[in-house]
This record gives C-alpha cells, sequence and structure tokens, in this order.
C-alpha cells in the first residue's frame, strides 16, 4: 500500500495541468529599441559587419564560471564581452515593449500570475565565424533570479543557435535577420550557442528576476482532495522495503520526499520562485498538506544512482558476455582488451565524462541524502543531513530523465557487471504530520528541533523536554560531523544543561568532537 500511494501521488501531480515550459521565444519589431554603446554609439539595426567590428575592438574575450572560480579558456567559451556599464538601453517604445516580452515569457514558463518579471542587463556578446559557447548552466546571481533572457540583435549571419535543454528535451533557438528576437529559459537549464558559420551573432543577455506582488489563489479542489487522501495512506499505512525478502512491512514513513524536476541554490529555493510545473505541483501538495495537518518544507538533495549499463562499443558473445580482444579471457583484467568503437582495442576500464549514449540497463542502487531545507515557518534555512529511505520518496520525473552532474564508468566489475554511476543535485518537498515534527526535523540533526527543546526548558516544563529529548537516541550518534555540526554542538549544550538527567545529557553531546568548539 505504501508504494501505491506514492506512485499514485507522483502520477496525480504529473498529470495536473502544466503551466509552461523550460523555455521560450518571443520576436519584436527592432525600432522598439535603441542601445548606445560606449566607443562605438548608437547601434544601427540590424548590425553591419563594419558596426560589428567596432564592438569587438571595445570588447574583451568572454570569462566563464566553473564552480567558485571564474575561468578564460576559448576552448569553453569562445566570444567578445561588453560589460554592462558601458551599454544604454533606450527607445519611446522599448519599456513597454520589453514589460509585454516579460508579461508573455512569465505566463509561457509557467510562473503564476502572483510574479512579476523583472530584466537586468548582465552582457553584450558578440560571436564571431567559428566562435561559440559549449554546454553550461547559468549561475543565479541574484536571491530572485529565476531565468535568463537572450535578446539576439538582428544581424546577418548563419550558424549560432542557442539550444536549450532540459529533462530530455532540447529546443533550438534561431536569432532573426531583421527582429529582435528573445529567447527565455530557466537559469537550471542545460544551454550552448553553436559555432557561428558566417557573420556576426550578437546578443544582448539579461537575468530573470522574480518578484511577488500578491498571494497565491487556491487550486482545483478534486486535485487536492485526491492528493489529500494519498498523504493519508502513505503516513498510516506500513512501508514496504524495496528488497526485503517476501516483501515486509515496517512502521509507517515519517517523512515524504517528492522530488522537483528544476534544480535550485540555497537561495534561490524559495516557494514564491518555483519554475515551470515545480510551482503547479508544490501549489496542490501544500494544499493537500493543510487539509492533512502535515507540515512542508523545501530541500535540497543530493543524488547517486549506480546502474548496470555499458559503453555503446562493448562487444558482447551469444551469452551477453563481454568479447575480450585477441587471446585475453581474463575476466579480471584491466580493460585495455575491450574494443573501441572502430573495433580497435584500448577501452578504458574507468572513465569520466558524458556517457549519455550508454545503455541503462538495471538500477543496482540508490543513495539521497538531503543537505539543506527551509524552516516550516519560512525564516530561512539550515544546513542538514537526512539520508532518506525509499519508501519515503516519489518523483514524477525519474533521475535518469535528467541529466547528471556527474557520471563515472566502472566498466566489467565482476558479478557486478559494467556498472555507471551518475549524481544529480535535485530539489524536494518535504512533507511530514505535524503531530511527529519534532522526530521529522530531528532526524535531519535540525536546530528547530532543539530549540523546541529549549523552549519547553525555558516554559519549566522539563518532562515534556526530558521525553522529547530520549527520543533522539535511536539517531542522534548520526549528527556529530559535518558542515552543520559546529551550529548543532552550540545549540545541544544549552539543552543538555538544562535537562539535569546525566544519561539524556551525554546522549545529546556524544557525537560531537574537539572540532565542534569554538
Amino acid at each position: 500500500m505504501g508504494h501505491g500511494a506514492r506512485k499514485q501521488l507522483a502520477e496525480l501531480l504529473g498529470d495536473a495541468q502544466r503551466r509552461g515550459d523550460f523555455s521560450t521565444r518571443i520576436e519584436m519589431s527592432a525600432r522598439a529599441l535603441s542601445i548606445e554603446v560606449d566607443g562605438v554609439g548608437e547601434l544601427p539595426l540590424p548590425l553591419r559587419a563594419p558596426v560589428t567590428k567596432k564592438l569587438i575592438a571595445q570588447a574583451r574575450q568572454a570569462s566563464f564560471g566553473r564552480g567558485e572560480q571564474t575561468l578564460s579558456d576559448t576552448s569553453v567559451r569562445d566570444t567578445w564581452e561588453i560589460t554592462p556599464d558601458r551599454i544604454t538601453l533606450g527607445g519611446t517604445d522599448w519599456d513597454r515593449t520589453l514589460d509585454g516580452v516579460l508579461d508573455g515569457v512569465r505566463t509561457a514558463l509557467g510562473l503564476p500570475p502572483t510574479v512579476v518579471l523583472r530584466a537586468e542587463p548582465h552582457a553584450l556578446l558578440v560571436y564571431g565565424k567559428g566562435q561559440f559557447f559549449l554546454p553550461h548552466q547559468d549561475s543565479e546571481k541574484d536571491d530572485s533570479m529565476v531565468g535568463t533572457l537572450v535578446v539576439s540583435l538582428p544581424s546577418h549571419h548563419t550558424g549560432g543557435e542557442l539550444v536549450v535543454s532540459h529533462a530530455g528535451r532540447s529546443v533550438v533557438h534561431q536569432a532573426s535577420r531583421e527582429k529582435l528576437t528573445f529567447a527565455a529559459f530557466y537559469a537550471d537549464c542545460l544551454h550552448e550557442v553553436k559555432p557561428v558559420k558566417s557573420g556576426y551573432r550578437v546578443t544582448l543577455t539579461m537575468n530573470l528576476l522574480a518578484e511577488r506582488i500578491r498571494p497565491a489563489g487556491e487550486d482545483d479542489g478534486d486535485s487536492v482532495a485526491d492528493l489529500a487522501h494519498c498523504l493519508t495512506e502513505h503516513f498510516t499505512e506500513p512501508a514496504e522495503e524495496r528488497y526485503a525478502y517476501g516483501r515486509q512491512k515496517a512502521a509507517p514513513p515519517n517523512r515524504l520526499v517528492y522530488l522537483l524536476d528544476h534544480e535550485y541554490t540555497q537561495r534561490g529555493l524559495d516557494w514564491d520562485r518555483l519554475k515551470g510545473a515545480d510551482a503547479t505541483r508544490t501549489a496542490l501538495l501544500r494544499q493537500a498538506a493543510a487539509e492533512t495537518d502535515c507540515e512542508a518544507v523545501l530541500a535540497l538533495a543530493e543524488v547517486k544512482e549506480t546502474w548496470d549499463a555499458h559503453a555503446p562499443y562493448d562487444r558482447y558473445d551469444y551469452y551477453g558476455e563481454v568479447e575480450h580482444y585477441g587471446d585475453c579471457e581474463d575476466e579480471e583484467c584491466e580493460g585495455e582488451c575491450l574494443l573501441d568503437p572502430d573495433g580497435e582495442p584500448g577501452a578504458e576500464r574507468s572513465r569520466s565524462g558524458d556517457f549519455s549514449s550508454y545503455e541503462l540497463n538495471e538500477l543496482i542502487d540508490d543513495e539521497i541524502t538531503l543537505s539543506w531545507w527551509t524552516r516550516p515557518d519560512g525564516t530561512g534555512g539550515e544546513q542538514i543531513n537526512l539520508p532518506v529511505a525509499y519508501a519515503e520518496v516519489c518523483a514524477t520525473t525519474e533521475n535518469k530523465d535528467l541529466t547528471p552532474y556527474q557520471s563515472e564508468y566502472e566498466g566489467y566489475m565482476g558479478n557486478y557487471g559494467n556498472t555507471l554511476d551518475r549524481w544529480y543535485r535535485r530539489a524536494a518537498v518535504v512533507l511530514w504530520p505535524r503531530q511527529r515534527s519534532f522526530t521529522a526535523r530531528a532526524e535531519a540533526g535540525s536546530e528547530g528541533a532543539l530549540r523546541e527543546l529549549q523552549g519547553h526548558l525555558d516554559a519549566g516544563d522539563l518532562d515534556r523536554a526530558r521525553t522529547l529529548a530520549q527520543s533522539l537516541a535511536p539517531f542522534w550518534k548520526h549528527h556529530g560531523s559535518g558542515e552543520a555540526a559546529a551550529a548543532l554542538f552550540a545549540a545541544a549544550l544549552p539543552v543538555a544543561v538544562g535537562l539535569r538527567e546525566a544519561d539524556t545529557a551525554t546522549m545529546l553531546l556524544a557525537p560531537f568532537g574537539v572540532e565542534a568548539l569554538g
């Protein structure tokens, strides 16, 4: 029953009316925009080669971000850049035109009508013949940033297509030669600029910022009622273990973790800035949670999957065994004998890179860990460390349909076959019954649970504080390390003192090492 409720909930949310897509394109008259660049003056549209060459003379080689680093490498990104402080946008119809475009983008991307989009200039980019930008994701440069708007200035060129991809789908945007072309997409979408074949591609990139203007309304009552029924069943029926012999049953789950489709940063994870289908589905989930007296928070999850898989160039015999090159019959060989795509020896045993063409056969194992979540009262968030059990997870979009941020192929591993590890970063809605709130938060190493204990102590309810503290014993020992350990220790210490019970105090403080001291 537990698995059935999760499956039905995921299907119901998948059937929820889709408000929009991950990318959209709009064309407008070039007369709407007047653009001036320091050192060049006002740009006549459509752009011609002599003016574009003047832009290049005023530009610098564009860099790109990788983690915390800012790099410049023309094998990854080859384009010219002019910073926004040297650009002036105007025109009698520009503000009205841009407002209309942003309203259309908001609707096309599926953002709720309670949100107003604002576009903030980021850079003017010039791509000449052969220049490009490999597939990448944009960093969210502001807490309210949800996406990117690329305004292509009309010019005569070929190539330079903008390709935007998400969840196994791709759309191609080609700029107009006569009109302004607005291409918008969510910031977590993988996108690239194909090499320019002739002429010059000139674009103004803008950050899309979302601002909420009024509370959201109610959604469809029938959908909410069905979801509420699924939540009630999930939290009352025994959990089903994935690999237990005879499909044994356990106690009902403490939480439900519903994985979202888009990626978010800690700064950007907010109920008011969810993207596309995520916004639709979470609105329904929150209403169902209210009907079933559940709390709901947003979380960030690290996901690892291990698949039985093989490279497209591995050779198999009639029985599905790997064919080795030459006279090699050693099943434990290091893989040097395997055949490459041209039928030659030399395939590697362990590789990291793009494995999108590898065939996935069977999921061997997966691990999901929540690393950060928002507080139930909406006041910020906190670092946590919570492994999520199979019986607690559901998703409308499977991990295998998304693009992993890292993959590693191990090749032939004896009894394990050929294994491919894939890592994902996903956001999630985490729900739990309000009466189980303390345990659900405490299992994650939440400071909020300790603050609740401190609140009982401050109110003089020592017995209640001791009872709740003692309930931590089965799992508290796992929370003495990691990024959140110091803050957790600082909250646990006064609680341990206030309990005035040696065994419980020792249990609270035992997991922490000396490194937790400030």
